[in-house]
């Protein structure tokens, strides 16, 4: 399907979306560039088209005269159309609708009639009335002799950021007629995607936009009828099974994924998949389960393109990729050792091959070509610094052509020397050369470009709408017939630009046009028909019979036409080509179909064709044989038969070098042999090699997937089978699944042994856990998947690994951190501290740890912590005054924290409280009862005094701790101060002797408070049973306890106490 849009400020570009398998969908991403939009357990093209869209071209001039004449008299659909106009078969021209008869088209231009020995174009024009201000719309034409064309049109508002109108259009004579089809989904619905069951081309599904509802409306008569269906989730993107036509995925904004049967209609649920697990059916609980990577699959990174998975795993920072050739388990893709990729795209996985491109550490705007062997695993360097370029829709895409239809042969543009120039190879990068230019120019004066000097250079970028022939063309159905955009000179430039062909696979090239235009094949490659690019409007296309040679010029409409768009051979027994577009600024979607099967006077015969043997300079050879191809011969207006075949022959050459390319580890150095790398050890042996069986060892070269040379060289560059030698273990290296070296207690830990050299059958592995246990086994086929071991208790663990043999030995080792959640931390501290003496500071954590946490303290009005990997330290005080301790602890990925306030004095009196029994009964042992409590007896009291702080222990029996503090300024001295806080002392311990205070904590429950001890040091709580929030209520306010007391200052004299409750102040005035 096409997906266009239109605006009148923007620039040509286009988007599409297919509704493709997987597989199909990649095969074109991969021509459009390195999208790396969604394709994580499935995908669609959708996010594409809203990226990227087809804009109406931008006007580079005045409207024609025609164009406003014909708006004067309303040729592009009037409004006010009725519903019997709707479905007329011809457009309207000076208020007079045109019969599809009486609307044709003539070879030359201006001219009533054709002339007598040119072929008629007949063709009717349809405009989407009352859709002028949409500017997106989505077109589908299976093209399997159906002959049904969907067409969504919609108005994309960029401000909201939704679609706001739509109308569903359908056709069901090839596009001659359409029917608006609103009434049949609902006159007010507002849709916003289409698609199409690739498997059954009958199966459409069709989405609302979710600002207006979420609903799906499903057809199985190729959108003759609709049901609709409620969702409960928004869908950001849908992929249809590739075989299952009753099945769809979609993919929700709150990433899940949803599966779908077209009979049942229902939905099921399931999270994004984020890791690959492989076990054994029907036993695949969490112990049997097998986790190849060491960490979690990249989102968005699966791709699935014909016999290949590719998946990226990121770890520190540093991406691997994986791949799984013919469904087989996934293994890790080697490039160059030090090629430290920052980007790898997957280009092409045609010929059983993959070409990557790389964008290495050292790359900002260039990639480099690589090419893997048949498992897409081991990848050697075909092209360095490969130009890309930025698409519409920001992402980038690769200056790398593959020529349909030849297979082996690419065209790319590298940048060398601050210039690009344009590279050919007929053999899979082996060998490239630039392209010699056209001999003369369209006049027919000649053109003196020399090489290397001078050289024809094309632009490579493909239409990111597929119904626009971008700057390139081929097709597999014309083998040899390229048509580009390029420039002759000594660099590629988009100055100066015109239009070149080559007939024989790009050794001789001609100039056709001086602008841009797209070109089309017609009949299998048979005709080529150019339109000029759209940024102008236009009435003519131009045919050529002879391969680009000669053109004559049709008009194809009354009116010039800003093109956007062309769908040609939808069907195999109709010859019909469509055009998109408009006629103005204002006016609605025009449609133009045109049947040219009349330019055609006859099917073809053995006489009308010729051969051609595929070369590339000369050489006859190419991918290790010599093809020759049936075509056309040039002129003949004859249409070629659906048995075509475009190879006649193809016999297999002598292999020679270059049907060889540099094995993996190797170089291609400049008198042209492979040499090893410098990080490359030839010598090394794989450690599956076992001793009395034999391996392949390398020559250096490997042999181009797909070629097919026989004997010459060959048997010279194949790896030559030799014994498997006895060696000593060497290159020993242990670690976890996940890569990481921290594991939860209790857990399932997996330690991968991985040996670089030695004989694997013949090597005894030993590893002992560290802990106490330890096992051993007689090679390491018995550890393929891993050593699981389970830790009971929490540290640090010394893992250790022995390879041993008859030869030797090698050992490694790794310590590995276990841990366990931290539910919660306590921090231990006084209340009261004096200033410049040691204070001890204790973090209590439950459960228990041992070596595994790391503390940071935060100290008073400290900016940064004190870091310990204990959990006590001592600190001193140096200034008075409320300081606060804050104890942060860091375990595995989770952190706790504690705070704590502590009064710093150069000294105090403390006095221990108990409470009678009754208390006990109401302590439920938690913060919040501890804090009521203190309200209470803060309501009892007169007077808050700033001289008191009292703390309040958790646990039964409930206690308390009263501290007593000298005033802020003590101007009367130390020795005063310290005699006022005895006395002060005294009276409270007569007080609380007697009983004088006590609170009602409910009614009938009166609670009083007692002395216990009268302490000349601070009482330091050390119980470990609560955490911060649920132990003793440390301040009701600054130095506000939940025993307040009276305290009255008289000038120059010693301050008085006055306790105070509620029913005995008059005997407590007569006590003090």
């Amino acid at each position: 399907s096409l997906s266009l849009s239109l605006s009148s400020r923007s620039r040509l570009s286009l988007a599409f979306a297919f509704s493709h398998s997987l597989p199909l969908i990649r095969a074109h991403i991969r021509q459009l560039g390195f999208d790396t939009a969604p394709l994580l357990c499935g995908g669609s093209v959708k996010d594409v088209a809203e990226d990227v869209a087809l804009r109406r071209a931008k006007r580079s001039g005045p409207e024609p005269p025609e164009v406003r004449e014909s708006l004067r008299t309303g040729v592009p659909g009037l409004e006010g159309e009725t519903a019997d106009e709707r479905r007329s078969p011809g457009p309207l021209l000076d208020g007079h609708r045109l019969g599809r008869s009486e609307f044709k088209w003539n070879r030359d231009e201006g001219r009533g009639t054709s002339r007598g020995d040119d072929p008629k174009l007949s063709s009717n024009t349809f405009a989407l009335t009352g859709d002028s201000a949409h500017n997106h719309a989505v077109v589908y034409w299976s093209g399997q002799n159906s002959s049904v064309i969907l067409i969504l049109t919609k108005l994309y508002d960029f401000h909201l950021g939704s679609v706001t109108e739509s109308t569903l259009w359908r056709s069901t004579d090839y596009g001659s007629t359409y029917e608006r089809m609103n009434d049949k989904v609902g006159s007010k619905t507002v849709l916003s995607y289409l698609y199409v069951c690739p498997s059954n081309k009958r199966k459409i599904m069709v989405l609302t936009d979710p600002e207006f509802e979420s609903s799906v409306l499903i057809s199985s008569d190729e959108g003759a009828s609709y049901q609709k269906y409620r969702l409960s989730f928004y869908i950001l993107s849908l992929l249809f099974h590739p075989t299952q036509e009753d099945w769809a995925l979609a993919y929700s904004h709150d990433q899940k994924v949803s599966s779908m049967s077209f009979f049942h209609h229902s939905w099921l649920f399931d999270t994004v998949c984020i890791q690959y697990v492989t076990c054994r059916a029907l036993t695949c609980s969490e112990p049997n389960r097998n986790y190849p990577f060491p960490g979690y699959i990249d989102i968005s990174s699966l791709v699935v393109q014909d016999d290949y998975m590719f998946i990226q795993v990121t770890r520190a920072g540093q991406a691997s990729y994986y791949v799984s050739s013919q469904r087989d388990p996934f293994l890790k893709i080697k490039l160059p050792k030090y090629s430290l990729p920052k980007d790898l795209h997957i280009v092409s996985t045609d010929e059983h091959q993959v070409f990557a491109a790389v964008q290495e550490w050292n790359q900002n705007d260039t990639y480099n070509l690589y090419l893997s062997d048949t498992r897409g695993i081991l990848f050697t360097l075909a092209m360095e610094n490969v130009k890309t370029t930025r698409g519409l829709g920001g992402n980038q895409m690769l200056d790398l052509y593959e020529v349909a239809g030849i297979k082996g042969m690419l065209i790319a543009n590298r940048r060398l020397d601050n210039q690009v120039k344009t590279y050919i190879t007929y053999n899979k990068g082996h060998d490239w050369r630039l392209l010699q230019a056209p001999a003369t120019d369209l006049a027919g004066n000649d053109i003196h470009c020399i090489l290397p000097f001078c050289s024809l250079h094309l632009q490579l970028q493909t239409s990111e709408n597929p119904y626009l022939s971008g700057s390139i063309s081929t097709k597999a159905s014309a083998p040899g017939i390229i048509v580009a955009t390029g420039n002759i000179g000594s660099e590629l430039s988009y100055n100066n630009v015109g239009m070149f062909i080559s007939s024989d696979a790009g050794n001789n090239w001609r100039h056709i046009f001086e602008e841009e235009h797209n070109v089309w094949f017609l009949d299998k490659g048979g005709a080529l028909v150019a339109v000029k690019q759209p940024t102008i409007p236009t009435r003519y296309l131009q045919i050529s019979f002879d391969e680009g040679r000669q053109w004559t010029r049709h008009s194809f409409s009354l009116v010039p036409l800003f093109v956007d768009g062309m769908l040609v051979e939808a069907g195999t027994e109709n010859q019909i080509m469509t055009f998109f577009g408009h006629f103005s600024h204002r006016s609605e979607w025009q449609l133009i179909k045109i049947d040219y099967k009349s330019i055609f006077n006859r099917k073809c015969t053995e006489g009308d064709y010729q051969t051609w043997h595929l070369h590339n300079k000369g050489e006859p050879c190419v991918m290790g044989q010599k093809q020759i191809y049936m075509k056309r011969r040039p002129g003949n207006y004859c249409m070629l038969g659906k048995d075509y075949a475009k190879v006649l022959s193809a016999e297999s050459c002598i292999c020679r070098a270059h049907d060889f390319e540099c094995d993996y580890g190797y170089e291609r150095r400049r008198e042209g042999n492979c040499l090893p790398a410098f990080w490359f050890n030839p010598a090394v042996v794989s450690r599956s090699c076992s001793q009395g069986q034999n391996y392949l060892n390398s020559t250096g070269y490997r042999k181009v997937v797909s070629n097919n040379c026989i004997k010459g060289v060959k048997d010279m560059y194949t790896p030559r089978k030799q014994m498997c030698p006895n060696r000593a273990p060497k290159g020993l290296s242990l670690s976890t699944r996940e890569g990481k070296l921290t594991a939860d207690l209790h857990t399932n830990v997996t330690f991968l042994v991985h040996l670089d050299e030695g004989d694997s059958m013949r090597t005894n592995i030993q590893l002992d856990f560290g802990d106490g246990t330890a096992v051993s086994y007689s090679n390491l086929s018995w550890i393929e998947e891993g050593i699981r071991h389970v830790y009971k208790t929490a540290g640090i663990f010394r893992v250790s690994a022995l390879a041993e043999n008859t030869l030797g030995f090698d050992t490694t080792t790794l310590y590995l951190h276990v841990t366990c959640p931290v539910e919660h931390v306590q921090l231990l501290a006084p209340f009261v501290a004096i200033k410049n003496k040691d204070v001890n500071l204790t973090a209590v954590v439950w459960p228990i740890h041992s070596r595994t946490l790391t503390y940071f303290w935060w100290l008073g009005n400290s900016t940064e912590p004190v870091i310990s990997l204990d959990g006590s330290i001592s600190y001193t005080f140096t200034s008075e005054g409320m300081n606060t301790v804050t104890v942060q602890v860091s375990s595995a990925n989770a952190i706790l924290q504690d705070t704590k306030t502590i009064a710093v004095q150069e000294f105090f009196k403390s006095l221990l409280l108990s409470f009678s029994p009754n208390l006990d009964e109401y302590n439920p042992d938690v913060p919040e009862w501890r804090q009521d409590v203190g309200r209470v007896i803060k309501k009892a009291l007169l007077q808050v005094s700033d001289q008191l702080l009292v703390a309040v222990f958790p646990g039964v029996p409930t206690a308390a701790e009263l501290f007593l503090l000298p005033h802020k300024n003590q101007s009367e001295g130390r020795k005063k101060s310290e005699e006022e806080l005895e006395q002060i002392s005294e009276i409270l311990a007569s007080a609380l002797n007697q009983n004088l205070v006590e609170f009602e904590l409910k009614p009938g429950a009166r609670v009083i408070v007692y002395i216990t001890q009268l302490t000349l040091a601070p009482l330091v709580d050390s119980s470990p049973r609560h955490s911060s929030s649920a132990m003793l209520m440390l301040l009701s306010v600054v130095f506000l306890g939940l025993a307040v007391f009276l305290i009255y200052k008289f000038k120059r004299y010693v301050q008085y106490l006055m306790i105070i409750s509620l029913n005995t102040i008059s005997q407590c005035s007569k006590q003090i």
